[in-house]
Protein backbone atom coordinates (compact mmCIF):
# COMPACT_ATOMS: atom_id res chain seq x y z
CA UNK A 1 0.00 0.00 0.00
CA UNK A 2 1.58 3.50 -0.96
CA UNK A 3 -0.04 6.11 1.00
CA UNK A 4 0.84 9.89 -0.32
CA UNK A 5 1.34 11.50 2.95
CA UNK A 6 3.46 11.39 5.47
CA UNK A 7 2.06 9.48 9.04
CA UNK A 8 2.73 11.15 11.97
CA UNK A 9 2.14 9.18 15.63
CA UNK A 10 1.74 11.31 18.91
CA UNK A 11 0.40 10.64 22.24
CA UNK A 12 1.27 10.70 26.22
CA UNK A 13 5.11 9.23 26.91
CA UNK A 14 4.09 6.00 27.38
CA UNK A 15 1.99 5.07 24.52
CA UNK A 16 3.60 3.01 22.17
CA UNK A 17 4.23 5.75 19.56
CA UNK A 18 8.26 4.68 18.29
CA UNK A 19 7.10 0.51 18.51
CA UNK A 20 3.83 1.39 16.60
CA UNK A 21 5.84 3.59 14.29
CA UNK A 22 8.49 0.97 13.75
CA UNK A 23 5.76 -2.23 13.12
CA UNK A 24 4.03 0.49 10.86
CA UNK A 25 6.73 1.54 9.08
CA UNK A 26 7.56 -1.89 7.73
CA UNK A 27 4.22 -2.83 6.80
CA UNK A 28 4.10 0.13 4.76
CA UNK A 29 7.46 -0.41 3.38
CA UNK A 30 8.53 3.29 4.42
CA UNK A 31 11.50 4.92 6.69
CA UNK A 32 10.67 5.33 10.21
CA UNK A 33 12.07 8.45 11.88
CA UNK A 34 11.80 8.77 15.84
CA UNK A 35 12.48 12.42 16.94
CA UNK A 36 13.61 12.21 20.03
CA UNK A 37 16.17 8.98 19.13
CA UNK A 38 17.44 11.35 15.75
CA UNK A 39 17.97 14.24 18.86
CA UNK A 40 19.45 12.01 21.39
CA UNK A 41 21.98 11.01 18.57
CA UNK A 42 23.02 14.49 17.52
CA UNK A 43 23.27 15.63 20.91
CA UNK A 44 25.39 12.24 21.99
CA UNK A 45 22.55 12.58 24.90
CA UNK A 46 19.39 10.95 26.36
CA UNK A 47 16.55 13.53 26.37
CA UNK A 48 16.36 13.06 30.21
CA UNK A 49 20.55 14.01 30.15
CA UNK A 50 19.41 16.41 27.96
CA UNK A 51 16.31 18.47 30.24
CA UNK A 52 19.16 18.13 32.75
CA UNK A 53 21.85 19.56 31.50
CA UNK A 54 20.38 22.09 29.63
CA UNK A 55 16.85 22.38 30.41
CA UNK A 56 13.50 21.97 29.13
CA UNK A 57 13.89 25.25 26.68
CA UNK A 58 16.73 23.87 24.78
CA UNK A 59 14.99 20.70 24.37
CA UNK A 60 11.94 21.79 22.87
CA UNK A 61 13.63 24.18 20.47
CA UNK A 62 15.85 21.49 19.05
CA UNK A 63 12.76 19.34 19.22
CA UNK A 64 11.05 21.58 16.59
CA UNK A 65 14.41 21.94 14.52
CA UNK A 66 14.55 18.59 13.66
CA UNK A 67 10.48 18.02 13.63
CA UNK A 68 10.03 20.32 11.32
CA UNK A 69 12.85 19.20 9.10
CA UNK A 70 11.40 15.89 9.01
CA UNK A 71 8.26 17.03 7.97
CA UNK A 72 9.08 19.50 5.34
CA UNK A 73 11.23 16.69 3.10
CA UNK A 74 9.49 15.92 0.31
CA UNK A 75 9.87 12.04 1.17
CA UNK A 76 6.78 9.87 2.86
CA UNK A 77 7.93 8.54 6.06
CA UNK A 78 6.44 7.62 9.38
CA UNK A 79 7.23 9.72 12.37
CA UNK A 80 7.09 9.55 15.75
CA UNK A 81 7.40 12.77 17.64
CA UNK A 82 7.90 13.33 21.32
CA UNK A 83 4.76 13.41 24.02
CA UNK A 84 4.87 17.42 24.08
CA UNK A 85 5.56 18.28 20.25
CA UNK A 86 1.96 18.48 18.88
CA UNK A 87 1.47 20.90 22.01
CA UNK A 88 3.92 23.30 19.63
CA UNK A 89 1.45 25.27 17.79
CA UNK A 90 4.38 25.49 14.36
CA UNK A 91 5.12 21.64 14.44
CA UNK A 92 1.20 21.19 14.61
CA UNK A 93 0.54 23.14 11.49
CA UNK A 94 3.28 21.62 9.62
CA UNK A 95 1.80 18.51 10.56
CA UNK A 96 -1.92 19.43 9.61
CA UNK A 97 0.00 20.88 6.17
CA UNK A 98 2.12 18.02 5.48
CA UNK A 99 0.84 14.64 6.85
CA UNK A 100 -1.94 12.48 8.32
CA UNK A 101 -1.66 12.53 12.54
CA UNK A 102 -2.70 9.58 14.44
CA UNK A 103 -2.82 9.79 18.46
CA UNK A 104 -2.68 6.84 20.24
CA UNK A 105 -5.03 7.12 22.73
CA UNK A 106 -4.62 5.67 26.25
CA UNK A 107 -6.61 5.14 29.30
CA UNK A 108 -4.71 7.85 32.04
CA UNK A 109 -4.45 4.66 34.06
CA UNK A 110 -2.57 2.37 31.73
CA UNK A 111 -0.20 5.92 30.77
CA UNK A 112 0.03 6.47 34.69
CA UNK A 113 1.57 2.92 34.82
CA UNK A 114 3.97 2.69 32.04
CA UNK A 115 5.38 6.09 33.21
CA UNK A 116 5.37 6.65 36.82
CA UNK A 117 8.57 4.93 38.16
CA UNK A 118 10.24 5.95 34.83
CA UNK A 119 13.52 7.65 35.40
CA UNK A 120 14.14 8.88 32.19
CA UNK A 121 10.65 11.15 31.55
CA UNK A 122 11.95 13.87 32.93
CA UNK A 123 8.82 16.20 33.00
CA UNK A 124 7.35 13.24 34.89
CA UNK A 125 9.75 12.51 37.19
CA UNK A 126 8.62 12.67 40.80
CA UNK A 127 5.40 13.44 40.21
CA UNK A 128 2.56 11.51 41.60
CA UNK A 129 -0.08 9.77 40.13
CA UNK A 130 -2.84 12.83 39.84
CA UNK A 131 0.01 14.80 39.15
CA UNK A 132 0.51 13.22 35.58
CA UNK A 133 -2.96 12.20 35.18
CA UNK A 134 -3.49 16.40 35.15
CA UNK A 135 -0.83 16.50 32.38
CA UNK A 136 -2.78 13.85 30.56
CA UNK A 137 -6.16 15.51 30.75
CA UNK A 138 -4.45 18.52 29.73
CA UNK A 139 -2.60 17.43 26.73
CA UNK A 140 -5.27 15.37 25.31
CA UNK A 141 -7.15 18.94 24.90
CA UNK A 142 -4.64 19.43 22.11
CA UNK A 143 -4.19 16.03 20.66
CA UNK A 144 -7.58 15.30 19.83
CA UNK A 145 -6.63 18.22 16.99
CA UNK A 146 -5.31 15.19 15.23
CA UNK A 147 -6.76 13.83 11.89
CA UNK A 148 -7.45 10.43 13.46
CA UNK A 149 -7.61 8.80 16.67
CA UNK A 150 -6.76 5.53 17.75
CA UNK A 151 -8.29 3.76 20.95
CA UNK A 152 -5.40 1.89 21.91
CA UNK A 153 -6.64 0.18 24.84
CA UNK A 154 -7.00 -3.86 25.11
CA UNK A 155 -5.47 -3.78 21.58
CA UNK A 156 -2.16 -5.71 20.70
CA UNK A 157 1.42 -3.66 18.95
CA UNK A 158 0.00 -5.51 15.66
CA UNK A 159 -3.83 -4.80 16.03
CA UNK A 160 -3.00 -1.06 16.66
CA UNK A 161 -1.00 -1.17 13.43
CA UNK A 162 -3.91 -2.61 11.42
CA UNK A 163 -6.36 -0.34 12.51
CA UNK A 164 -3.98 2.93 11.35
CA UNK A 165 -3.47 0.79 8.16
CA UNK A 166 -7.42 0.24 7.69
CA UNK A 167 -7.96 4.20 7.94
CA UNK A 168 -5.00 4.89 5.67
CA UNK A 169 -6.64 2.73 3.07
CA UNK A 170 -10.03 4.22 3.45
CA UNK A 171 -8.04 7.65 3.22
CA UNK A 172 -6.24 6.64 0.39
CA UNK A 173 -9.64 5.08 -1.58
CA UNK A 174 -12.16 8.48 -1.09
CA UNK A 175 -9.19 10.63 -2.84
Amino acid sequence: MKTKKKIVLLGMMGSGKSTIGAILSKKLNKSFVDIDKKIEIFQKKKIHQIFKDKGEVFFRELEQDFTLSFLEQKKDIVISIGGGAFLNEKIRKSIKDNSLSFWLDWDAETLVKRTINNKKRPLINGLNKSEIRKIIKERNKIYIKSDFRIFCENHKKNEIVDIIKNILEKNENSN
